[in-house]
Parts: structure tokens; sequence; C-alpha cells
């Protein structure tokens, strides 16, 4: 798989953290149910890859990946998981070329024009902008458009259902990433209509 096939499933990828094994299947029906596919589960709990495992195994309609992969450990348990795609908060050579061997597609995480010139020399021209609003939101993809015209992005950080299609409406962003779509506090109820609903208004987005 193109990690820029991801971006035909619609305009927004959750970036989901949880807590709870429990909570994975119930969560990744939930987002499906509102028309969210594609799910970036980020190894930032100790549950995370039990998480992924089961929304595999019980949602086969999904496309599960791993985020906040960090290094190459974290991209061989991706693989290992069964994850079909990860993305990283920065980029290294590194990582990318790891991912490269072990057959992980990756989304790589940059925030500078520099990272952008690392990643591109490395293959990859669909990179992840984070944190997206901190590092100058819109107006630095604007100016990324004309040095990096074979470029495109999946803002990511800081981005609300109500500032996503500002960013979708630019021609260098294929989709953008939220946790938006996964508020702690639903997850920690199972208030799983309320995943539904904000994953059916993500879903229904456009630029």
């Amino acid at each position: 798989m193109n990690t820029l096939d991801l971006a035909g499933h619609g305009p927004v990828i959750p970036v989901i953290v949880i807590d709870r094994v429990e909570d994975a299947v119930p969560l990744a029906r939930a987002l499906v149910a509102g028309g969210v596919k594609v799910l970036e589960v980020t190894l930032r709990t100790p549950a995370a890859l039990d998480c992924i495992k089961a929304m595999i195994a019980e949602v086969p309609e999904a496309i599960v990946g791993a985020g906040t992969v960090r290094s190459i450990a974290d991209a061989q348990a991706a693989k290992d998981a069964g994850c079909q795609f990860a993305v990283s908060p920065g980029y290294t050579s590194e990582i990318g070329r790891a991912c490269l061997d072990i057959g992980l597609p990756l989304l790589p995480g940059v925030s500078t024009a520099s990272e952008v010139m690392m990643a591109s020399a490395d293959g990859y021209r669909f990179l992840k902008l984070f944190p997206a609003t901190a590092v100058g939101g819109v107006n630095l993809l604007k100016a990324f458009a004309s040095p990096f015209h074979d470029v495109v992005f999946c803002p990511t950080g800081g981005i609300t259902l109500e500032t996503a299609p500002q960013f979708l409406s630019l021609p260098n962003v294929k989709v953008c990433g939220g946790s938006w779509l996964t508020p702690a506090d639903a997850v920690k109820t199972g208030d799983w209509a309320r995943i539904t609903r904000l994953a059916a208004e993500a879903q229904a987005l456009r630029g």
C-alpha cells in the first residue's frame, strides 16, 4: 500500500490514544459506523499494540496503523502487530529506511523545510506536518507549496472540526489528522454513539 491511498478513504484520519484493550473494538466499530475506516492508534500507552491487534482481528473493514512510531523497534512492533501503515512524529533516515526494509508504509512527520528535504531524498512525498498549528499551520503549508511542489501533506496537531476545512482547501493537503474524533471522556464512558456522530461529521468535511 502507498500511504497516499489512505487519503482516498476520507478527509480525516483519527489520531487515537487508547488505554484499555476492552475499548479497542467498540471504538473501531464506532468510527467505521461513522464512515471513518483509516485508524491511527498511537503507541503512547502500554495497551496500544494489543488494541491494534484486537482491531485488526475483529474489525476487518478498518485500515489500522500505528502512530508515534519513534524508533526501528517501534516500526518492527507495528509490523509484527499487523499494522497496514505507520506514522512518525518526526523524520530520520534511519527510521525511513527501516520501514522500507520491512515493507511498512510510512507517513513521516516533518515540521521544517530541512525535514521535508530529508524525507523527500529517501523517497517520501506524502508527509505529516506536525504539530501543524504550532509550527505555522495553513501559512506554512502555503509557503511550502512552491519549493516543494511535488510533496503533499497530512497536517496533524491542533486541528479541529472548525479549522479542518481551511487545511483541506489547500492544494497540497490531501487529508488531515485529528484527535477530536475520539475524545478521552467519550472513550472512558463508552459513549460510542457520540464517536460515531463525530466520525460522520468529519467524514462529511470537504475542502
